[in-house]
């Protein structure tokens, strides 16, 4: 069936007279004469049947329908250009989609990912930040960095590494005192994460205490913004220390308590079935799975289920 798609030199002379409100500018930008541009828009509200711009002697305004068509046309063209400037700074070379959990990959796979490229400078890594599981089908991704139980249908599961996130806050929240009591961090404000919204409750019961503040505080969703925020005296957050090394080696943020949070989740990589052969994917694999062991079991972070 032929798809319902008008020409690609329509919607780029389109976009530009859009973005310009003007025929002339359009015209301009594109090194195109203005008739050339009024006949590309023409032809486009007759394949659309629709009224895009409002013509008067002073020049052109966009209807509603053109106000909306403009914003989808306009990240349409965006993504297709940025697809194809992708292809072609491949040259040959192969190369991987990988979406992180943002602070993991920010903080301890970056700062490792020089190794992997000087071991396999074919192979080119790009990482995109992605909180919450999503449908590989309906992305580009050719693999995930995750953290969970594992169980994401379709892919296979390699482990890397726990997380044991402890209390953490400013050295001023410590009033003088090396630690705090679970009984006083109770009582302080504590900063809460979107995305685990149960990690202080968890944390309370495994330390025998219930309180009814368990779940108030500000939320935010990663754990850089809960350091910024612990940073900045707004409360006790509890963070993975291995995610905010600097911090604490700096002495801008300490560990306000050395109990951690005991979870059966951890940081996971994450392969789509149909991606399992792939040459670059494996290579990747074999290194990132090895790095995370090494540095789980030198530091305590439950590198194996339990």
């Amino acid at each position: 069936m032929r798809r319902k798609i008008p020409s690609t030199a329509a919607l780029i002379a389109f976009e530009s007279a859009a973005r310009h409100q003007s025929f002339t500018k359009a015209a301009e930008e594109l090194s195109l004469t203005q008739g050339a541009v009024c006949r590309q828009i023409a032809g486009l509200e007759a394949f659309l049947n629709i009224e895009l711009f409002r013509r008067s002697r002073r020049g052109v305004v966009l209807t509603e329908a053109g106000q909306s068509y403009a914003r989808r046309v306009a990240g349409q063209l965006d993504a297709v250009e940025r697809d194809t400037l992708a292809v072609m700074g491949q040259q040959g070379a192969m190369s991987i989609e990988l979406a992180v959990v943002p602070t993991f990959g920010t903080q301890w796979l970056l700062p490792r990912l020089k190794d992997f490229q000087r071991l396999h400078p074919e192979v080119t890594v790009n990482l995109t930040n992605r909180t919450r599981p999503f449908l590989f089908a309906d992305t580009e991704f050719d693999a995930a960095v995750y953290f969970g139980d594992g169980d994401w249908s379709g892919t296979q599961a390699h482990l890397l590494m726990g997380e044991n996130p402890m209390p953490v806050c400013s050295p001023g929240l410590l009033d003088g005192q090396t630690q705090l009591s679970v009984e006083q961090i109770a009582t302080l404000p504590l900063l809460q994460q979107t995305t685990r919204p149960y990690a202080w409750r968890q944390w309370f019961s495994a330390q025998g205490l219930s309180t009814a503040r368990d779940m108030t505080g500000p939320r935010y969703e990663l754990f850089s913004m809960l350091a910024q925020a612990a940073m900045h005296d707004m409360g006790i957050a509890l963070i993975p220390p291995f995610l905010i090394r600097r911090e604490l080696d700096e002495g801008r943020l300490v560990i306000a308590a050395s109990l951690s949070l005991p979870t059966d989740k951890a940081y996971y990589l994450m392969i789509p079935e149909r991606k399992l052969e792939s040459a670059a994917l494996l290579l990747l694999r074999d290194w990132l799975v090895g790095e995370a062991h090494d540095y789980a079991l030198a530091n305590g972070l439950n590198s194996r289920k339990r």
